[in-house]
């Protein structure tokens, strides 16, 4: 495992929870005196969780999971890692577990297809729309190849995205095939479209982590963008091609870096020679903002934090 003593952990279930706000405080209880750290959201929808651990209380945590109704029907996704993939513990009650702000009825979905067939699917040569349900700056650094990417900066944008996706769709007889990260998104978008008339979806189970645990890097191009200081990862042990671009030059590139300018910290990718040009900032004008972190810590991918994160900031009016 190559001092690999961290286990990453993605997960998710759609099943009603009676008392989340209770399920909450059981899961920080069991926390304590565990090297966790986490990424939860816990509603009455489900359970949405991204975490790493040492292994023994990785294991712990997914005995106990699957010990109990509703979670027993969790799939726990397992990568490893040298350290912890998260800055801190976090298990928060959500009212959404996927922030589309557009209220469906999660009783209806997509036919999920495990890995194996949707690889299948992805060489029968039928028509088909295969959908990226990620946001923009996820899919920019990878995906399937063919799949249709909207241009949508978040969950939120997919509103507009949707109506246009309909108006030009065959919704009774084109198969539409969409994936995301870990499969949640997937979850929420199916049923939407469900509700829209389109009748034939069909969802990648497990998201392309599963894919890639399971299938490989076939159809696949890229790293994976993830949600945690890893920022974008191959999805198997091989090695990715690069499909990112540099955001300033637009050379090939797949690094990921946050604004050195603290106010705006956008996520971007950048190559080495831009990113020393701009000091580590997205754009000239940020160079100049009054926040700007130094550029010699900008020798890491981990995702930086904005400035009331800081101490040294800590006393200005923000």
């Amino acid at each position: 495992m190559d001092n690999k003593n961290y286990a990453v952990l993605a997960f998710y279930l759609i099943e009603p929870i009676e008392d989340p706000i209770a399920e909450v405080k059981l899961h920080k209880e069991f926390f304590k005196e565990r090297d966790v750290m986490s990424r939860i959201y816990i509603s009455e929808e489900g359970i949405n969780g991204q975490m790493s651990a040492l292994k023994e209380d990785a294991e712990a945590y997914r005995e106990w999971m699957l010990g109990r109704s509703p979670f027993n029907r969790v799939h726990f996704k397992i990568h490893w890692h040298h350290e912890h993939a998260f800055p801190r513990q976090t298990v928060k009650y959500r009212k959404q577990l996927v922030a589309f702000d557009m209220d469906v009825d999660l009783s209806q979905r997509g036919e999920h297809v495990p890995p194996k067939k949707w690889k299948e699917m992805l060489e029968s040569g039928e028509e088909v729309v295969l959908l990226d349900v990620r946001n923009k700056y996820e899919w920019d650094i990878g995906r399937f190849a063919g799949a249709e990417c909207p241009p949508c900066e978040t969950s939120r944008d997919f509103k507009q995205f949707t109506d246009d996706l309909l108006e030009r769709l065959d919704k009774k007889n084109t198969p539409v095939m969409m994936y995301c990260t870990g499969g949640i998104r997937c979850e929420v978008y199916s049923a939407l479209l469900k509700e829209k008339g389109v009748e034939k979806i069909f969802q990648l189970q497990g998201g392309v982590i599963n894919y890639g645990l399971e299938e490989g890097k076939e159809h696949w191009e890229g790293k994976l963008f993830v949600f945690d200081d890893r920022l974008a990862i191959p999805i198997n042990e091989e090695e990715p091609e690069v499909v990112g671009t540099c955001h300033h030059c637009k050379e090939p590139y797949d690094h990921y870096y946050n604004c050195a300018n603290m106010d705006c910290n956008e996520l971007f990718i950048c190559c080495s020679n831009c990113l020393k040009t701009y000091a580590g900032c997205c754009q000239a004008e940020c160079q100049a903002a009054p926040h700007v972190r130094p550029y010699h810590h900008q020798t890491t991918h981990k995702p930086f934090r904005r400035k009331h994160h800081y101490p040294e900031f800590a006393t200005e009016k923000l």
